[in-house]
């Protein structure tokens, strides 16, 4: 049984739990008060829940440690971008109680990084961290979180639709730097992320079979893939191979620096310069992956089996990349039309046919 005592003027309630004791203030001078809150301590207790003063002293601090450390355990490739969604929350909450972390509180981290200038698009990904934070602390034994509350998500309406016609590409690379071509050839005809292509390795490759391969655990949703190499594709990587025979040096990856030793890294300098020069304006190299996506899909390739190429996992991110172009709306009209015109055709002929017959019954 809990009991009521006064610290000066203050009411405080003392309770059990498994044997142990808690002690709590009331924070209030009014005796009914404070026996209303011995009442609900005892309560949660009777329905085995941690009392409320248990969450009290949890701090979001100690939920962003277990939140790092999951990432970690579980070698998530998007610990990078997860850590950067960490420091934005933390300088809204460090150091807060998590009981304090209400729907108001967020609504005022989202107009906050409004007011910085951010998009909708990254301020839902700390939401989303923030909402997992909060769930991996509810799914604790013994929890750490009592509820999680409403986290609002922002409409996202700056998805990006970046992709090039086939003509842009080649101004494009053919601005580029020469140890960039091939780089950018694969890139366009695959759309494999950056870092799959920045990481390739010549032990990934069987250039005889004009086959190129990712392990499973190497890729972002950690399946193997396969890729099997078209003419052009076959020349790029027998030129990336014949460069490193002539320097004498055995170099693991299949694209190189400008230096030929070593990977490509940055070269976004490079590529805004080439950008300009081809006279195409700001484009992303993301937008290949898009293009290969919409390419692949054009060329009659089942859809499986282009999201096996380009590494797309779920069909709805899949659908995302396969961008309707201005070219795409005017050959559907152009199709339409013939389509139509088409059957119009038949239809009279088919008219004609029927009042001759009656005239030659009549």
């Amino acid at each position: 049984m809990g009991s009521i005592y006064k610290r000066g003027a203050v009411y405080w309630i003392k309770y059990y739990r498994n044997g142990k004791s808690y002690r709590e203030s009331s924070k209030s001078t009014s005796e009914s008060k404070a026996k209303r809150l011995l009442k609900a301590r005892e309560g949660e207790i009777a329905v085995g829940k941690m009392p409320g003063v248990y969450f009290e002293r949890v701090k979001f601090d100690e939920l962003v440690k277990d939140f790092i450390a999951d990432y970690q355990h579980n070698e998530k490739k998007s610990l990078e971008r997860a850590t950067i969604s960490v420091n934005h929350l933390l300088k809204s909450f460090e150091g807060a109680k998590v009981v304090d972390i209400t729907t108001p509180a967020i609504n005022q981290h989202i107009q906050k990084r409004l007011d910085e200038g951010m998009a909708n698009a990254s301020i839902n990904r700390e939401l989303a961290a923030l909402k997992r934070i909060l769930n991996l602390g509810a799914r604790q034994s013994p929890p750490k979180v009592d509820r999680v509350p409403f986290i609002p998500m922002l409409k996202e309406s700056n998805i990006r639709k970046g992709f090039f016609e086939h003509g842009d590409f080649l101004v494009l690379r053919e601005a580029l730097p020469d140890f960039l071509k091939g780089f950018v050839t694969f890139a366009y005809k695959t759309g494999w992320r950056v870092s799959e292509i920045t990481g390739l390795t010549w032990a990934q490759v069987d250039i005889a079979a004009g086959i190129v391969t990712l392990d499973a655990g190497t890729t972002k949703n950690d399946e193997a893939r396969t890729v099997y190499l078209d003419e052009e594709l076959k020349a790029v990587f027998q030129t990336q191979h014949n460069a490193m025979l002539r320097r004498e040096m055995v170099i693991p990856w299949v694209f190189t620096n400008e230096a030929g030793i070593g990977p490509i890294k940055d070269f976004r300098g490079a590529w805004a310069r080439a950008c300009k020069d081809a006279g195409i304006g700001k484009r992303l190299f993301h937008d290949f992956r898009r293009t290969a996506v919409r390419n692949m899909v054009r060329a009659g390739i089942p859809e499986r089996v282009a999201m096996m190429v380009s590494g797309h996992k779920t069909r709805s991110v899949f659908d995302r990349y396969n961008i309707v172009s201005e070219t795409d709306l005017k050959l559907a009209s152009q199709r339409q039309e013939n389509y139509l015109q088409a059957q119009s055709g038949h239809s009279a002929g088919t008219v004609t046919k029927i009042t001759k017959k009656k005239g030659e019954t009549l």
